[in-house]
C-alpha cells in the first residue's frame, strides 16, 4: 500500500493550490472502506487534522481555521483524494500528509510541502 501526494509548492497569500493523493495497493472495494484525510505539520508544531472524508460522505470534518477555504474530495474509481485550498494564508504553511484510516489500519503518504509567502 502506498499513498503519494502531489501538488504542493510556493504560493502567495490569497492564492490557491490543489493537493492530490494517489493510492496504490488497494482494491477498488477496499479503498472505499477507508476514510481519507489530510493532515499538516508546521515546523515546531504537532501534526494536525485538516480534513477527512468517508467514502459515503457521511463523515466530513474540517479544521476550524480552514472551513470555507479548503475542500476535501475523493474519487473512489481513481483511488484518489484531493484537497482544494483557496485563500491561502501564511499560517497554512506546512508539510501536508495524506492519510487512509480504517481503524484497524492506517497509512500515510510521504508529505508535500506547501509554503504560503509573498
Amino acid at each position: 500500500v502506498q499513498l503519494v501526494e502531489s501538488g504542493g509548492g510556493l504560493v502567495q497569500p490569497g492564492g490557491s493550490l490543489r493537493l492530490s493523493c494517489a493510492a496504490s495497493g488497494f482494491t477498488l472495494l477496499s479503498f472505499t472502506t477507508y476514510v481519507m484525510g489530510w493532515y499538516r505539520q508546521a515546523p515546531g508544531k504537532e501534526r494536525e487534522l485538516v480534513a477527512r472524508l468517508s467514502s459515503s460522505g457521511g463523515e466530513l470534518l474540517y479544521l476550524d481555521s480552514v472551513k470555507g477555504r479548503f475542500t476535501i474530495s475523493r474519487d473512489n474509481a481513481k483511488k484518489a483524494a484531493y484537497l482544494q485550498m483557496n485563500s491561502l494564508k501564511p499560517d497554512d504553511t506546512a508539510v501536508y500528509y495524506c492519510n487512509a484510516d480504517r481503524g484497524d489500519r492506517k497509512y500515510w503518504g510521504q508529505g508535500t510541502q506547501v509554503t504560503v509567502s509573498s
